[in-house]
């Protein structure tokens, strides 16, 4: 991946529905070429899809939990693949320390995660052990990905 690539893929993480035209003004390309580039990243998994950023409290998901779960091997796998498709997980990482993984979801209330934590996550054979934390305000949340390339932008 070279500079254009990353100046491409910043632009399409900024605004998606950017044109090959808008984008190669932008990079200083042709527009034949900046359509190029933009199918060949599709096309080798840099990028992974297009979708719109929606406004969590109109759609209402605006209550915003992380639950650490504890997991015994025995039906892990089994559980991952379950909470992998549910609607209200946004994440789910395997992770270090004292818990087994770190699940992201959006509910629209704390009614939606009690009847979450119920229905979906506690009879799972693997679930040990839950521990949640409630979102209190959201200072930033983004799935936009640094990719200038340098330790200067980190």
């Amino acid at each position: 991946m070279d500079d254009i690539d990353r100046k491409i893929c910043g632009l399409i993480q900024e605004d998606g529905r950017s044109t090959s035209a808008e984008i190669a003004e932008r990079v200083g390309v042709s527009v034949s070429t900046a359509h190029d580039r933009v199918r060949r990243l599709v096309s080798n998994g840099t990028v992974l899809g297009f979708r719109a950023v929606l406004n969590s409290r109109a759609v209402g998901a605006d209550f915003c939990c992380f639950l650490f779960i504890d997991m015994a091997y025995d039906g892990e796998q089994e559980a991952i693949e379950s909470l992998s498709k549910h609607p209200a997980v946004l994440e789910l990482h395997h992770i270090s320390g004292p818990h087994s993984y770190l699940m992201k979801i959006r509910v629209p209330d704390a009614a939606a995660v009690q009847r979450f934590l119920q229905e979906v996550v506690k009879p799972l054979r693997a679930v040990q052990r839950t521990e949640t934390l409630f979102s209190l305000d959201v200072a930033k949340e983004t799935a936009v990905l640094n990719v200038a390339g340098d330790a200067a932008s980190l």
